[in-house]
């Protein structure tokens, strides 16, 4: 990497090879982080993460991921605080939109909306980028959406990803295993499988929180611990 020479100072200048430093810092944030994961599948959408809970910390309720609206979640790699103003930023333009329109949003535009604001800060002095890459999963009248957001603004659509610690060999895992026509429940199992790829317990659920959205409900919802275990042994038909 060639060195900084004080380039890295503000998000707003290029080096003189065209780099922005801070948000490049900002990306291998991410890349530190813990892994999260979407799925689209035939019934709906998967994300799950990987959290590891202290010995006293409650287990039940998950920091990375996130309900937007009825019918849109997030899940978050990289510094979660980041991910937590992001999300607020999303409900409240979620809400407006229904306010003003009498419709739910669609997905794409929560996704792209998050994009622009996460861009916003790499435009101006005296802030830093958001050190946070999100995964904005939903259903609306397109059908299933899954959409990718990094620190440098940029947005694109999945059907299924990774980001965090070790996305390049988990997202290699699930272009091998990935089928249009999933099922939810081998959605989920894919999950956790592209979870525990570097795992000794390959189908252990003990550092995993879910949620999901259906086809039918269109309602976010997490998946209880019993779930995640139903889920976890169908994970030998995804072997590395």
């Amino acid at each position: 990497m060639m060195a900084s020479r004080g380039y890295d100072m503000t998000p707003t200048m290029y080096s003189p090879d065209g780099r922005i430093y801070q948000v490049e810092y900002a990306i291998e944030t991410v890349k530190r982080g813990t892994l999260a994961i979407g799925i689209s599948s035939k019934e709906g959408v998967i994300m799950a993460v990987e959290e590891k809970p202290r010995t006293l910390q409650t287990k039940n309720i998950t920091q990375k991921i996130f309900q937007v609206d009825y019918h849109i979640g997030v899940a978050a790699a990289g510094y979660i605080p980041d991910a937590r103003v992001q999300v607020d930023g999303a409900r409240f333009f979620s809400q407006g939109n229904r306010m003003t329109y009498d419709e739910s949003v669609e997905v794409g535009t929560v996704a792209k909306h998050l994009a622009d604001q996460a861009h916003q800060f790499t435009q101006y002095g005296g802030v830093r980028p958001n050190g946070v890459s999100m995964i904005i999963a939903g259903i609306d009248q397109k059908g299933e959406s899954i959409y990718v957001t990094d620190p440098s603004g940029t947005y694109v659509q999945f059907s299924a990803v990774a980001i965090g610690a070790g996305a390049d060999d988990v997202n290699a895992f699930l272009e091998k295993h990935y089928k249009e026509d999933l099922s939810l429940d081998d959605a989920a199992a894919l999950a956790i499988a592209a979870i525990n790829l570097k795992a000794e317990a390959k189908d252990g659920v003990n550092n995993i929180k879910m949620a999901k959205i259906t086809t039918s409900a269109k309602v976010f919802e997490k998946v209880s611990e019993s779930d995640l275990q139903n889920y976890s042994k169908n994970t030998s038909k995804f072997a590395a």
